[in-house]
């Protein structure tokens, strides 16, 4: 074992993205993360491509470095050895409603009184304080209430449109991990463990309206919400005569330099608009559509060696396959092969943090739906005889597999 969580012991209960990316970051800082499953696994197993069911591409990727118990917990033997786990656990993580929970039997009065020390972390669509407290929600449904797709609109969008990416859920995610180590820290120094909360809908609300409440957050207001350089319609890659170039021209300095560069130094100082950073962003369409304008003129190969001679911050526009490619990304290994004793030769990222001590490391492949359970199980003072009678009742154990996982376009 090895990281800065080595030795804490995390039962995840969660599914789909938000709660593993969350206990996929504690499984990498070393936490023991034991995956609890429902006998057909989490839903993103089915999630292609694939090579083999039950092992779809977004489940390897969030998998890995935990193991897999798969519990039915809707049947009582199944729900008592839970609660056996929990008992000597650090942290219980879980992203369905609470009130699912507590019909479950799982609340938190209940896990507090077993484990005064356990860290009970839930994330879910909506605060519990408020009319939305028992509404589902999903990463598209949160996008859209916190006001991305009209943003994407009032940036220049032909349509309203989601990020595209699974934004939210990673974003709650990264606020669900920070929760549970802070309250990992309150524990050791108090002794305490608490029940803390994690919603979704606050969570992104938190980020967005940080940049775009703008002129909405002063009273009276000093102007419409919506940060003006995030929404102008020319805050994009660039388009040069080959391809496109993403460049920020931002401060005096920059602008100086880039009005030399193009041979007008003059611009500067004669034309308020460009002259400080307010001025600036109060003009930001005609300043973003002036730099589009002279950008076209040229290629990106021009673009780049003129602004790295500027010290004027530049790069390519990358597709995925020119990450992979990557100069940076290949000399730091970020992206490397693995050998997945089912899967074959994989690609995986690296843990993206670098310690000095108490190093993370890529320990475990993602597992099988139940792989783990038999030794888990043991691990917990369960006897082969008490683990061969939860198998056989089908209070724990993995089903056999599921010969037509849902496939993506192009992998029918």
């Amino acid at each position: 074992m090895s990281g800065p969580l080595c030795g804490i012991r995390v039962i995840d209960l969660t599914s789909v993205v938000m709660g593993p990316y969350a206990s996929s970051v504690l499984a990498d800082y070393g936490a023991d993360v034991i995956k609890i499953e429902p006998p057909d696994g989490d839903v993103m197993r089915k999630s292609g491509p694939m090579k083999k069911p039950d092992m779809g591409h977004f489940y390897l990727a969030l998998g890995r470095n935990k193991r897999s118990v798969a519990l039915d917990l809707k049947n009582p033997a199944a729900l008592a050895v839970l609660l056996r786990m929990a008992k000597d656990a650090d942290v219980l993580v879980y992203n369905i409603r609470p009130q699912a929970m507590a019909r479950l039997g799982l609340g938190y009065e209940r896990l507090h009184e077993i484990n005064p020390r356990l860290v009970y972390a839930g994330a879910y669509g909506f605060s519990q304080k408020g009319p939305y407290a028992a509404k589902p929600a999903y990463d598209d449904l949160i996008q859209g209430m916190c006001g991305i797709p009209w943003l994407s609109q009032e940036a220049g969008a032909d349509r309203p449109r989601y990020a595209p990416m699974v934004l939210v859920d990673r974003m709650a995610g990264l606020q669900l991990c920070t929760a549970i180590t802070s309250a990992l820290v309150y524990r050791e120094r108090t002794g305490k463990g608490q029940k803390v909360d994690v919603p979704m809908f606050e969570g992104m609300l938190s980020v967005m309206l940080g940049e775009h409440l703008a002129g909405s957050q002063f009273s009276p207001p000093k102007g419409p919400p919506g940060y003006q350089r995030s929404l102008a319609h020319d805050r994009r890659p660039y388009a040069t005569l080959d391809g496109h170039i993403c460049v920020l021209v931002y401060n005096d300095k920059h602008w100086r330099a880039f009005f030399s560069v193009i041979g007008k130094p003059e611009i500067f100082e004669t034309d308020a608009r460009f002259q400080s950073q307010s001025q600036r962003l109060e003009n930001i369409d005609h300043v973003y559509g002036f730099l589009s304008d002279v950008i076209g003129t040229r290629t990106t190969a021009y673009w780049l060696e003129v602004f790295d001679k500027a010290d004027i911050p530049a790069a390519r526009m990358y597709a995925i396959q020119d990450i992979l490619a990557d100069e940076h990304v290949r000399a730091t290994g970020f992206v490397r092969k693995v050998d997945h004793p089912t899967q074959g030769e994989l690609q995986i990222t690296a843990i993206p943090t670098e310690w000095s001590e108490s190093v993370p490391e890529n320990r475990l492949h993602a597992p099988d739906l139940g792989e783990n359970t038999r030794e888990v199980l043991a691990e917990f003072g369960y006897s082969e005889a008490e683990i061969d009678q939860l198998h056989a009742s089908g209070a724990a154990g993995a089903p056999s597999r599921i010969a037509n996982p849902i496939p993506i376009e192009g992998n029918a």
